[in-house]
Formats: C-alpha cells, structure tokens, sequence
C-alpha cells in the first residue's frame, strides 16, 4: 500500500516516528511531507525520516495559509497515487486528499482545537483518539461514526521503545549531581492558546540560575530566552525524551511534553491556561499530572534516579486504525 504521511508540527513527528517504522517493516511504501514549522524539519533530520519539505508556517491568516500549503500537497501527490493519506491533526493533508479523492486518517488527542477539527473530523474516514475523550465531544465535528478509540496515552505507544540517552548530559553540558528542570514555552502560535502565560513566566523567574533547561517552539522564544539568560536554551531540537526521562521535574504550558513525563514517571506541572482537553482532565484526576496554580509549588528536590515503572504499547495497534480508512 502506498501511504503519505504529512507533518506540521514538532510533536507529529515524534508520534508518528514507530508508526512509519512499522508500516515501512510491514511491506507500506510511506512517503512523508513536512512543514517547515518550529523544528519539525529538525527532528525529521534529527530522527532519520526522510521526507519532503513543503511549505511553511506563514505570517497571513490560517485560511490562506490552508489553502496555499494543501494546494501544494495536492500537487506534489497528484502523480504519487497515494492509498490513504494520514497526519496527526494536520488540516492540510485532509484538505489535499480530499481534493485528490484519497482517503485519508486524522488522529488526535485534544478535542477542544474546534476550528482544527471542523475541517480534519469532517473531511477524514477514520479518526484516531484516545478512550479518554467522550465520544459526545466530537459528535459536533462530524466524527460520530468514524472513531477508532484506543487505550492509554499516545505517548505510551510512541515511547514504546524509547531508553533515555544520558550522552544529553554532555551534549548540553548539564551536571548529574545537580537537580534537572526541564521547561517548554507555552505554544504561543496554537489556535488554543493564544494569550502570554504570566505564571510559566513566574517560574522561569523562580528558577532562574539553577540547572533548568528550557525548550523554545520558535526562532523567537529562543531569542527571548537567550538575551534573558540564566538558563540553558540548545541551538537545536535536542533529545527532549532523555531530558525529560532525567529531570528531577518537568514544567509545561503544552500538553505533550507534560503526557510524556507522565508515561516515563518524571514529575511534571502543567501551566496550561487553555481549556483542558479529557485525557488532562483523567491525568489530574488520577494525580499524574499537577496543576501549577502558584510559583512556589516548585521547590528544589532530587527525585529517586531508578528507572519508573512505565506502560508501554503496540504502536501497530495505531497504524491498524489509521489504516482502516481505506476500507
């Protein structure tokens, strides 16, 4: 089967990495197209995907920016011949296929992006979401009848068969001994969180001279950062996962890097301002993820370094759902 994997964002290519592994071991021709948004392309490169940039994150309004990059895809696909299309809340592709008459698969894990999902849910043939979130909120988007539902965490199967690489250490020069904090910025540019987040500001301040690592999603926040200083900003998309696997405590205004501390056992508080989506909701319920409600909920402690009891899944158990749109 011939199989067209799109990706816009940095985290679509950490959780479709196994599922394109899988499929090319099972016999799929996968050719991927890839934004160039944040450090998708880096981590393409970083990963060993190999794939066809296309298109980029544009200044001009969300529409225009749909149509001119699906337009694009369209034209790179056309003489491709594609079986199914696939993404991980990628408009443009489902956009794209639907203009090529390919069937196509969406998966997510935050139903409250409504603008996303009136074009993804309505225009794809299967929908990949968590158990978690109730079947009655995406029942507005067009996606009743299309739900594949699968248990746990994506991140328990992307990181399936992920160790933590302690060359992160050298690579950033960062000391063992001292506490980890691992911080990510709020994603300023998502159609769900747009607003400053004083509180993740409050504790870059909090923390400012101790070992604390923080991952920018723009050229932008990582300028900002630098000329603050006090803290370590990489260059380059970096192994986020073994940082995270070592931290002694995670810090997060986004959702997927807070979901994987959570699957690899490290302490983790959510800034998040947006409206919580049904797996967060579960995470805080069950007291896996914390709300950070008041800076000085962060406190210098060393957690226990042995290595956390950690669910891991068949990614396989994915690809099978995205693949059911062809039939």
């Amino acid at each position: 089967m011939r199989v067209w994997v799109d990706l816009t964002n940095s985290p679509h290519v950490l959780v479709m990495r196994p599922l394109i592994v899988a499929m090319r071991e099972d016999g799929h021709q996968v050719d991927v197209t890839a934004r160039d948004f944040a450090q998708t392309l880096e981590l393409c490169e970083r990963l060993g995907i190999d794939h066809t940039p296309i298109g980029r994150h544009g200044a001009t309004s969300r529409a225009r920016n749909l149509v001119r990059r699906s337009g694009a895809l369209a034209r790179w696909a056309r003489p491709r011949r594609f079986d199914v299309a696939m993404g991980h809340a990628s408009n443009d592709v489902m956009v794209a296929a639907a203009l090529l008459r390919i069937p196509s698969a969406t998966a997510f894990d935050y139903e409250w992006a409504t603008v996303q999902h009136q074009v993804n849910c309505r225009l794809a043939r299967a929908v990949v979401v968590p158990e978690a979130i109730p079947p009655e909120r995406l029942a507005r988007y067009g996606a009743a009848h299309k739900l594949r539902r699968y248990a746990g965490l994506k991140e328990e199967y992307y990181l399936a068969d992920f160790e933590p690489d302690r060359a992160v250490f050298g690579e950033l020069g960062l000391d063992d001994r001292e506490p980890l904090y691992v911080m990510r910025t709020p994603p300023a540019l998502a159609l769900y969180h747009q607003f400053e987040n004083s509180l993740f500001a409050a504790v870059l301040e909090r923390l400012r001279g101790r070992q604390v690592v923080v991952l920018p999603r723009t050229p932008e926040q990582r300028e900002q950062l630098r000329a603050d200083g006090g803290f370590i900003v990489p260059e380059r998309a970096v192994d986020a996962q073994s940082l995270v696997a070592f931290a002694d405590l995670v810090v997060s205004a986004g959702g997927t890097m807070n979901r994987e501390a959570v699957a690899l056992g490290t302490p983790v508080f959510t800034t998040f301002e947006g409206r919580l989506g049904a797996v967060d909701e579960g995470l805080l319920r069950d007291g896996r993820l914390r709300r950070l409600e008041d800076p000085a909920q962060v406190t210098e402690v060393q957690r226990s370094k042995e290595e956390a009891e950690r669910v891991r899944r068949d990614p396989r158990e994915l690809v099978s759902m995205l693949l059911s749109a062809t039939r």
